[in-house]
């Protein structure tokens, strides 16, 4: 049976102290229900004179076992250690943003929408790619490598949207390539990108690709094959 649930949390108010709690029970019981979470005033916290002397207040939230189980999710510990370090990512970033999470039997894929989340995307997807990694090594903590699973963070669709502009830019590297008879070097990309082009150009008898320069310049190139 699920034991009951408490977290320790701190604010300037216990008001800010209690919301805190609620939402890291949140984070850990996607739709639980509020009215259910028992808090109890650790600290009514000290404000201070221009700052000194002061003492946050702090709370301990309680969530009761039969309340945790009516909104357990069925997914893994990977899947959820996945969905639990996204989602705590977001709340850092102040995004509003709604999680799904497809559990596969080898692959975790956590999905983000909302209005915020080009913030999660960050420029050229180096914030996603960052939180994937991490969410990758989260899931994994402990895991060998044959028990290891692949672990993609998406937003709003953005993962297929770059790896068809990755294809695009490798067909025509592989045409000029193939074409002119000298190798065509494309910009720097994150090793995550890199292996999509690699892996959609693999099967070609044409051209060959390889990697060049060092991090974060490190880029690919497509050459041809005589």
């Amino acid at each position: 049976m699920t034991e009951e649930l408490t977290v320790e949390t701190t604010g300037e108010t216990v008001g800010e102290a209690k919301w805190a709690a609620l939402r890291e029970l949140e984070l850990r019981h996607p739709g639980l229900d509020k009215a259910a979470v028992r808090f109890e005033v650790v600290a009514e916290g000290e404000r201070g004179l221009l700052g000194v002397g002061y003492e946050p207040a702090r709370v301990l939230a309680h969530l009761p076992a039969e309340a945790a189980e009516a909104v357990v999710v069925d997914e893994s510990e990977q899947a959820g250690a996945a969905r639990l370090l996204v989602a705590r990512v977001l709340d850092a970033l102040g995004v509003e943003g709604r999680l799904g999470v497809h559990d596969g039997e080898d692959a975790v894929t956590v999905t983000c929408s909302g209005a915020d989340v080009a913030l999660l995307i960050g420029r050229h997807g180096q914030t996603i790619d960052a939180v994937q990694h991490l969410a990758f090594k989260v899931a994994n903590r402990g895991a060998g490598r044959d028990e290891a699973v692949r672990v993609t963070v998406d937003a709003a669709g953005y993962r297929e949207r770059r790896e068809q502009m990755l294809h695009r830019q490798a067909d025509q590297a592989a045409s000029r390539a193939a074409g002119s008879g000298r190798p065509v070097a494309l910009d720097a990309m994150s090793a995550t990108e890199r292996k999509v082009v690699h892996e959609y150009l693999k099967d070609r008898e044409d051209v060959e690709t390889y990697s060049e320069g060092t991090e974060p310049d490190r880029h690919l190139v497509v050459a041809p094959l005589d």
